[in-house]
């Protein structure tokens, strides 16, 4: 009995210091994980200090896991552990693993690359490949979009970098292009007529630069006409289809023929003969 008492009065300062850290390794992960709300949410009003939106994302994800990882290593000192050379150890891990996700890692610099240069931010409608959306958000892996047809595309950093960008609401102002066919024997100066006049009827296109009006091509059996004028971009769909409206009931009042599709088919000797090759927009 005395024996038992001897080895729990020697275990007991042990005992203690064990408790006494796991306590302190406690308070200290609580501290952390409320250190990382406060970060998070103070990099999330960066934005009312002027800093672009595109940023925080990116940046509160750094300073979370930063503030995580001085936890960690404030905990391990606690216990004793030699976070220096833990620290060594985790940086040659780093390497081994960096070597073994090298495609995460081109991700991660794309990432840093698109928030560098910034060819497009948060809230621009941008097209890369075939996936045309508007940017929701730029992380450290992936870019993620809305497309027009409501689906939420997630693109690594490197495939959206690696292609061409097209960014279809960074400029202020868009050209929209209209093409306007009539038959030939239809009269030109009427049609350009019926162009102007869908134009100054439209106040939302600019006058600088100004509308150009030209004969684009003598097609197969009909004459395009070309319309070529601008707006502000955040209108350009609403002016394009007002425009798209009002274009067959404004040709049609003045006697204009809009030309269709058809064939033209002789008989010879009892055989049909396709003598068009292909197919016209002639109105017979």
């Amino acid at each position: 009995m005395d024996g038992l008492k001897a080895q729990l009065e020697e275990l007991w300062p042990v005992v203690m210091e064990v408790g006494l850290n796991v306590l302190w390794a406690l308070m200290a992960l609580v501290v952390t994980w409320i250190a990382a709300k406060i970060v998070s949410r103070a990099v999330n009003r960066l934005t009312e200090r002027g800093i672009d939106e595109t940023l925080v994302p990116v940046l509160e994800t750094l300073a979370v896991w930063g503030t995580y990882v001085v936890g960690g290593l404030v905990v391990l000192d606690i216990f004793g552990a030699n976070t220096t050379s833990l620290v060594a150890l985790l940086g040659a891990a780093g390497l081994a693993i960096g070597l073994a996700l090298k495609d995460t890692l081109q991700s991660i610099a794309a990432g840093f690359v698109l928030l560098g240069l910034r060819p497009f931010r948060v809230g621009e409608t941008i097209q890369f490949g075939s996936i045309i959306g508007t940017v929701r958000k730029i992380g450290l892996f992936t870019t993620e979009l809305d497309t027009p047809d409501g689906l939420r595309i997630s693109a690594p950093n490197d495939k959206v970098w690696g292609e061409t960008l097209t960014n279809f609401t960074r400029n202020a102002s868009r050209r929209i292009e209209i093409i306007a066919s009539i038959a030939y024997g239809d009269d030109i100066e009427t049609g350009m007529r019926v162009l102007r006049n869908l134009v100054a009827e439209e106040p939302r296109i600019l006058t600088d630069p100004e509308p150009a009006y030209a004969v684009r091509a003598l097609a197969d059996s009909s004459v395009n006409l070309h319309l070529r004028a601008w707006a502000k971009t955040d209108e350009y769909w609403d002016v394009y289809w007002a425009l798209m409206k009002k274009l067959k009931p404004a040709l049609e009042a003045e006697g204009l023929t809009i030309p269709f599709p058809q064939r033209e088919l002789h008989i010879v000797n009892g055989a049909e003969k396709n003598i068009s090759k292909a197919e016209t927009l002639e109105q017979e």
